[in-house]
């Protein structure tokens, strides 16, 4: 499949820049996907449109602030200037350092901005320099390993430092509200640096009206990586090396979504990161493709890199509520996949005449 196969126009207003006052005030596309046929429907009917006997499967990631705003210490330098001193005694300049995935107890793999300027041995201060970052390495696409020593812990600290990571599209800076509204009410486990955007919509009022129903809701844990936002750099969708993010699935969750699944009843993906580390498990499951009643999902730590994009099969998640995703991402090639692209596509274009705010902070579709 050609990446242009996943094109749409969205114009830059339909964005969503900041949440609704209400977490649950979205708007929400009801689309089939046997038939394509869509409805406009509000968020807030959520728990009536389901059958009663659904399993929900959401992530509680945890969003960390996972953007540090530092001061340069140049090491590289030589004399500077009639003092003869060096440049690295003056030499301050303002860092942005984009935490990514933590490596080992104190070394994290991350972006930094300006990055050409930063090489190997360099050193970043955070605050009152209670926090300090050396780089070791560098990676692809910009990557760093950074080594962190800290005057206390280093978690305390990150959270009164650092900034709240907002998506690249969001077009301001992050303030204290987003402290709250980028996280989900299910957020337990740190980890990510983006939100499982499709349980952003989840208010009290809306868990309660699902639990009246007595619907099953278990919890897992994918680490969101910077990974989802990555673009598809080759002409061909099946060519992109899918990035890889961490996934943790409890042995009660576990035994809780085989027994649905070998039951029959639907499961309910709350956005594409529990579908990704739901199929991931299955996919390396030893459960066989042919019986329906063995368990496929296994308990325990992995790291999810399964690419699913038109032409593969979902083996668990048949029922999907998730946000409108950019054009020509491995998110989309997802939801095409469960959906199919021409239902899909047909489905955005509707969205976006329609109004629709997309993408984090916008509303969702909810796919059965």
């Amino acid at each position: 499949m050609l990446l242009t196969e996943l094109d749409y126009n969205l114009p830059p207003e339909r964005i969503a820049q900041r949440p609704l006052e209400e977490r649950d005030a979205s708007r929400m596309l009801l689309l089939d996907r046997r038939t394509g046929a869509w409805e406009d429907r509000a968020f807030r009917e959520f728990p009536e449109l389901l059958r009663g006997d659904e399993l929900i499967v959401v992530n509680n990631a945890r969003v960390i602030p996972a953007r540090l705003l530092g001061r340069r210490v140049g090491v590289h330098s030589g004399p500077h200037g009639k003092s003869g001193k060096t440049s690295s005694e003056f030499l301050q300049s303002e860092i942005e350092v984009f935490l990514v995935r933590r490596l080992e107890l104190n070394i994290w793999e991350g972006l930094v901005r300006p990055g050409r300027k930063i090489g190997v041995g360099e050193k970043i201060i955070f605050g009152d320099g209670e926090l300090e970052a050396e780089v070791e390495s560098r990676g692809e696409y910009g990557l760093r390993r950074l080594r962190f020593r800290t005057q206390g812990d280093f978690e305390e600290i990150l959270n009164r430092l650092g900034h709240v990571p907002l998506p690249p599209y969001i077009h301001r800076a992050d303030d204290s509200s987003d402290r709250e509204r980028y996280q989900t009410l299910f957020a337990s486990h740190a980890g990510a640096v983006a939100a499982p955007t499709a349980g952003l919509h989840f208010s009290r009022a809306i868990l309660d009206r699902v639990r009246a129903r007595r619907m099953e809701i278990v919890e897992i844990t994918l680490d969101v990586g910077l990974g989802t936002f990555e673009p598809i750099r080759t002409e061909r969708l099946e060519d992109h090396p899918i990035h890889r993010e961490s996934y943790e699935i409890p042995e009660s969750a576990a035994a809780v979504i085989n027994r649905a699944r070998s039951g029959g009843r639907p499961i309910l993906a709350i956005g594409t990161t529990a579908v990704r580390a739901l199929e991931d498990s299955a996919a390396k499951s030893d459960g066989t493709k042919s019986d329906s009643r063995a368990p496929i999902v296994r308990a325990g730590r992995a790291a999810a890199d399964i690419f699913l994009y038109p032409g593969k099969e979902f083996r668990v998640v048949n029922q999907l509520l998730t946000n409108f995703h950019l054009p020509q991402s491995s998110l989309l090639a997802l939801v095409a996949t469960f959906a199919g692209r021409e239902n899909v596509l047909r489905a955005y274009a509707h969205a976006v005449e329609a109004g629709y705010r997309f993408y984090s902070y916008g509303d969702c579709m909810l796919i059965r």
